[in-house]
């Protein structure tokens, strides 16, 4: 089995070879299958994304931030608290737009911090993940401990430009998800 650093490294080039136009058709791809899988589960009101940083050429959540906020959804995401190295939750429900930071993390204007409480779905960043929803992320385990913290079940939601791998190293930390999204196809996990 591959150590879960060699596969971080392969994702990461896998990815930086996608090209921008690929980036965005693919992004667009996932973003309808999410809708649709939102029509099918209307009382999912409550939905906390992951904000895009570019340079991590990750799947583009920013169309699906902005029709969620057109369509009346409850939204919120997360930010670095790196005094207690955990994810802090903001509600961006009715923020008007981003900035980067230094660093070209994307930062809400305005976003409230919050109570994790009403959250319902939780999308998830990743590298890689695998036939069994368990996932590779950036290494810090900040979405792991978020997870952990919240006193109420959420599903657990992937977003991969790539098929899955057969099987990763676990932890006994690791949470694994629920679903995941990628270009033309759906996968769902019995966690």
């Amino acid at each position: 089995m591959i150590d879960k650093e060699a596969l971080r490294l392969s994702y990461r080039k896998k990815r930086r070879e996608l090209s921008t136009q690929q980036i965005r058709d693919f992004s667009a791809d996932i973003t309808e299958k999410f809708l649709g899988f939102l029509e099918e589960n209307r009382a999912i009101q409550h939905i906390h994304l992951f904000l895009p940083i570019d340079r991590f050429h990750e799947v583009d959540t920013f169309p699906l931030f902005y029709t969620l906020q057109e369509r009346g959804y409850f939204l919120y995401t997360s930010q670095v608290n790196k005094v207690k190295d955990q994810l802090d939750t903001l509600d961006i429900s009715k923020i008007k737009g981003f900035e980067a930071d230094a660093w070209g993390i994307p930062l809400p204007v305005g976003g409230r911090p919050c109570a994790a409480h009403d959250i319902q779905l939780v999308l998830i960043p990743l590298l890689a993940y695998d036939v069994n929803g368990f996932r590779i992320g950036y290494g810090k385990g900040y979405y792991d401990k978020y997870l952990a913290s919240l006193e109420q079940e959420v599903l657990k939601v992937g977003l991969s430009f790539f098929l899955p791998e057969p099987v990763i190293p676990v932890e006994p930390h690791d949470i694994p998800l629920d679903v995941c999204f990628i270009p033309h196809q759906v996968f769902h996990f019995n966690n």
